[in-house]
């Protein structure tokens, strides 16, 4: 690995905007590449973040911005994750170093953040329906201007990508350029027979080194990038016998170029720009270029935490309990390997979910369908109107896009499918597009859905055995990271009756009633309430945001006249509005007090300073007692 100290400072700190890049000549971008790797890598390696995704569009990113007049033309990013070279190039290095801190600069693109920032993006497959919409809006003003998407990372699985070249390849649209960022991985490696097709397209040893000649002597003007765009596609049907599917949508075809050869980039978009038609620029790069570890690991690296930048080598969390994703994939192994029925689906995260570990040794019973969350509900329907039962897993927040799917294809047919949505709640650094801050809300609202949440390990080793014995469809949500420590492994599997409630701890002055890990929280502060006053406070967990447990509330009605629920998702719609309503409708006339998020957007932060912010960290939720008390 090459040493990073090798790679010295001497153009970095004098571009400081798009115009500053302008000033130096191509052969000095390979070395400003270099010095932007460095300093990234430099950067995440006290300051996590997005890494390997990053390190790979560097070359493009420069290319884009010495070409292109930003933000009078726009770029628009697909997984915003790539965009980091994009944010320090556009006036934003000297704040690089607080790139997904609490008041600091987000870790995805931002409109409210920067002028250059054209459109935000968190999740995938949006970049070429956004770009359309720009390069639309541009024409019916009168602007004459050129619209960048960079799709890449597995995006270009999603179908709102190929919604996006569909429409966009109907009209003429000659400022639209979408570039395709081919490196075989989403967070994990890509799969589908769109990554195979892509694969073929690569592999001939003819073609590519027919196409490499053409490029190089003759691609410096339009009339003859058409001809070797003509040519070489003819020459790819012929060797591959299948037609070149983004022609058959209507966008001149251009590829496939080295996406880590700056010069070659600058010639090829220079020419580009006077193509007066939809067109679609296909590179290849590598995730994690330019470092070692990145490259050999790619999945690790896509986020790989603190790390040392010289060794390669990952600092370890210091917490010995474990993370809620591994207890979901060792308990669905076990149940699976008792249960044939049992498959297990996830939207391109194997790993980020751990669906990887029964992937590992059941692999025809697991399915990665891509960067495609609808597709990967309703293909769970149907495994399960099959007679199997799936198990989808889901981040939260990656929920929101199949929601129809859920309501349309699973509750309205009652079919047993098991949803598990990591990342529920707040979830730190990532920031407003990836707080699962709403699943209790919207989930709770549909017939036939069981909604879940654990308060620890254990419990959702129980949740989990208990949805896949319940012949409907069933919700459980956690949070990202570590657990509190419960013993969980080899423990007795328990079912866990469906909208049954627990009461935790007793207590006359006043009752809390909790639900998922925020119950913790709550617990931590009713210690801290009574080690300082006379006080007794009450705790239930709820366990369930639907079906409530009307019982244990009608409880809580009769003992106590002051009530505060916590639950770490929105308020508006949320567990508390609905136990707020309930206890009401039976003549509840005392306080109640919800805490949880408010209805507005949670910016990135720690979860602690969150948490804290939102006031349902244990000091807040210590306050509200405290001040319904007195």
């Amino acid at each position: 690995m090459e040493s990073l100290e090798s790679i010295k400072y001497d153009l970095l700190y004098k571009v400081n905007s798009p115009a500053d890049l302008k000033r130096l000549t191509t052969s000095q971008l390979p070395q400003y590449c270099a010095e932007l790797r460095r300093y990234i890598i430099e950067e995440c390696s006290k300051n996590p973040g997005h890494l390997a995704s990053s390190l790979g569009t560097i070359e493009l990113t420069v290319a884009i911005h010495y070409v292109y007049d930003l933000p009078h033309d726009k770029l628009v990013w697909d997984v915003g994750h790539q965009a980091y070279a994009h944010k320090i190039i556009t006036e934003r290095r000297d704040l690089f170093p607080t790139n997904r801190k609490l008041g600091g600069i987000s870790g995805f693109p931002r409109m409210a953040e920067s002028k250059y920032d054209s459109f935000g993006a968190g999740h995938s497959s949006t970049s070429i329906s956004a770009a359309y919409g720009l390069a639309k809006a541009a024409e019916l003003q009168g602007v004459k201007n050129h619209v960048i998407a960079v799709i890449g990372d597995g995006a270009l699985t999603g179908g709102l990508a190929f919604e996006g070249l569909n429409n966009a390849g109907d009209k003429k649209n000659g400022n639209l350029l979408v570039i395709f960022n081919d490196n075989e991985m989403a967070i994990d490696h890509a799969t589908g027979a769109l990554d195979s097709y892509l694969a073929r397209m690569s592999t001939s040893k003819f073609y590519n080194k027919f196409k490499l000649v053409l490029w190089r002597i003759l691609s410096h003007t339009p009339p003859v990038l058409r001809f070797c765009q003509r040519l070489g596609n003819a020459i790819k049907q012929g060797l591959l016998k299948n037609s070149n599917l983004f022609e058959s949508l209507n966008f001149r075809y251009f590829g496939q170029l080295d996406g880590h050869n700056v010069e070659e980039l600058v010639r090829m978009l220079t020419a580009l720009k006077d193509i007066d038609e939809p067109k679609l620029l296909h590179i290849r790069t590598t995730k994690g270029k330019g470092y070692s570890p990145a490259e050999a690991h790619q999945s690790v690296w896509h986020a790989p935490g603190r790390f040392n930048p010289d060794t390669g080598e990952r600092i370890a969390s210091k917490s010995s309990a474990s993370r809620y994703q591994d207890v979901f994939g060792e308990t669905l192994l076990e149940l699976a390997r008792q249960n044939d029925k049992i498959v297990g689906i996830t939207p391109a995260m194997p790993s980020g979910c751990s669906l990887n570990i029964m992937m590992r040794e059941m692999p025809e019973r697991c399915f990665d369908v891509g960067i495609a969350e609808g597709h990967a509900v309703t293909f769970s329907a149907g495994l399960a109107a099959g007679g199997m039962h799936p198990v989808c897993n889901i981040y939260s927040s990656f929920m929101q896009r199949a929601y129809d799917n859920v309501i349309h294809d699973v509750a309205l047919q009652n079919l047993p499918v098991t949803f598990c949505l990591d990342r529920g709640g707040l979830v730190g650094e990532d920031g407003a597009t990836h707080h699962g801050a709403f699943d209790l809300a919207y989930f709770s609202c549909i017939p036939n859905m069981i909604v879940a949440a654990p308060m620890n390990e254990l419990e959702l080793r129980n949740m989990l055995y208990t949805a896949i014995a319940t012949p409907s469809p069933y919700a459980i949500r956690y949070p990202r990271g570590c657990g509190v420590g419960a013993k969980w492994q080899g423990a007795e599997f328990s079912t866990i009756p469906t909208g049954k409630g627990r009461k935790l701890k007793e207590g006359e002055s006043l009752a809390v009633l909790s639900i998922g890990t925020a119950g913790n929280f709550a617990a931590e502060a009713i210690t801290m309430v009574e080690e300082t006053t006379e006080a007794t406070v009450a705790h239930y967990d709820l366990r369930f945001a639907k079906p409530l447990d009307e019982q244990l509330l009608r409880e809580v009605c009769l003992r106590y006249d002051k009530v505060i629920t916590v639950e770490d998702g929105v308020l508006r719609g949320g567990v508390g509005e609905a136990v707020t309503k309930f206890l009401h409708e039976n003549n509840f006339r005392g306080e109640i007090r919800n805490l949880g998020i408010e209805d507005k957007f949670i910016e990135h932060g720690t979860p602690a300073e969150l948490y804290a912010m939102c006031g349902f960290d244990a000091e807040g939720i210590a306050l509200t007692i405290k001040q319904m008390l007195a």
